[in-house]
């Protein structure tokens, strides 16, 4: 069903955080492109030295189990959820902004950053641009590492492996575009996919069955 547009807030159910940002949102300021990256510039989400953060929590033992037979069963199919879905309103100038707010909520609520994917519908996110520099297969990697937030075109979304939070900055791109990217988005996101962009649009491809 299409949402209501609110104040910025980020929910999660029990496998998250959940956290709401302060009335209003100040303006919007132009995020410069990283310069080179060396051993004292960290990566998109991760902390600046300093306290550190606990480890991300490890996933669960899979259980197995043996039939009567002596056979090992059927993989068991994974029962998942379908997400919840936050919608942050956000001009197309100011998406970038809303869900570089919204990852750093993410991250200061307890979230390890290898769980948060960010996917953009325009222009690519500068630190995606940078690390696309040092050439692909460095890029691919670090999305493989999972240690950082991790930066992509949503042309490339299906290449990316599903995360926890996935984060949709609506900065441009046709309709087309969005009808695309949010499906996409939505089967990556484990627990949460934010939506930054325009309610209208965005809520005419929610309403539309994603």
């Amino acid at each position: 069903m299409p949402l209501s547009p609110e104040e910025p807030q980020i929910h999660e159910s029990a496998q998250g955080p959940r956290v709401t940002t302060a009335t209003g949102r100040p303006a919007s300021t132009p995020r410069p492109v990283p310069g080179p990256r060396t051993a004292a510039t960290p990566r998109p989400g991760r902390p600046v030295p300093g306290p550190a953060r606990g480890p991300a929590r490890p996933a669960p033992p899979v259980q197995r189990t043996q039939t009567s037979g002596g056979k090992a069963p059927a993989a068991r199919q994974e029962n998942r959820s379908a997400p919840q879905v936050q919608l942050i309103p956000a001009s197309t100038d100011g998406a970038l902004d809303a869900a570089g707010e919204a990852v750093d909520l993410l991250l200061d609520s307890g979230r390890a950053p290898g769980d948060v994917l960010v996917l953009t519908t325009g222009e690519q996110h500068p630190w995606a641009a940078h690390e696309l520099s040092f050439g692909e297969a460095s890029y691919w990697a670090q999305h493989e590492a999972r240690d950082d937030v991790f930066y992509a075109d949503a042309d490339v979304a299906e290449r990316a492996a599903a995360r926890p939070v996935v984060v949709v900055a609506v900065n441009g791109g046709g309709d087309d575009v969005l009808t695309r990217a949010l499906p996409v988005a939505r089967e990556r996101a484990g627990a949460l996919l934010i939506v930054c962009g325009d309610p209208n649009r965005v809520n005419a491809v929610l309403g539309a069955g994603v």
